[in-house]
């Protein structure tokens, strides 16, 4: 899997958008070649796992991009989900599903948020508010989202080197 590094150069929509890729892109590399037992494996005490992360990420995705930027209802599999009875569902049910669903449903999850975004000045204000009431920005999403996915991509890294040993970028 390429992964492709972000510019030096660009104006601040090219860099954000290149640096937000660039994290994706590092999460599906962290999982690239592992099956179900392997995307199923935790580092102990925590119970998290790169199938999890991968479906948390499809979530993530579809709920700053779609739902909160947009005001939209949730998508499947995450529609209709009783979130007060388990909080983390993106993460739990990753077990049921196959190494190609989870990757898929990033994959989608990722295509989906492009084509909202498409066009968008990152000064746009999302559909919805903070909890406070107060608005917000695609440029907050956005780099929320490099956040996001650089924090799970150190625990990536952990996984991944407890899981076969593989470690790097």
């Amino acid at each position: 899997m390429a992964r492709t590094d972000p510019p030096y150069v660009g104006t601040e929509t090219e860099l954000v958008w290149a640096f937000l890729d660039h994290c994706r892109e590092t999460l599906v590399l962290k999982t690239d070649g592992l099956d179900a037992a392997q995307l199923d494996t935790p580092l102990p005490p925590s119970t998290m796992t790169l199938g999890g992360m991968l479906s948390h990420m499809a979530f993530v995705e579809d709920w700053w991009f779609s739902v909160r930027l947009h005001g939209n209802e949730p998508e499947a599999p995450f529609a209709g989900v009783d979130w007060e009875s388990d909080w983390d569902w993106d993460w739990h049910t990753a077990v049921d599903r196959s190494p190609d669903e989870l990757r898929g449903m990033l994959a989608a999850a990722v295509t989906r948020s492009r084509e909202r975004v498409a066009g968008m000045d990152l000064s746009a204000v999302a559909a919805t508010t903070t909890r406070a009431g107060d608005p917000f920005m695609l440029r907050w999403i956005v780099l929320h989202m490099i956040e996001e996915y650089a924090r799970h991509n150190g625990h990536a890294d952990l996984l991944r080197e407890s899981i076969n040993g593989v470690t790097g970028d």
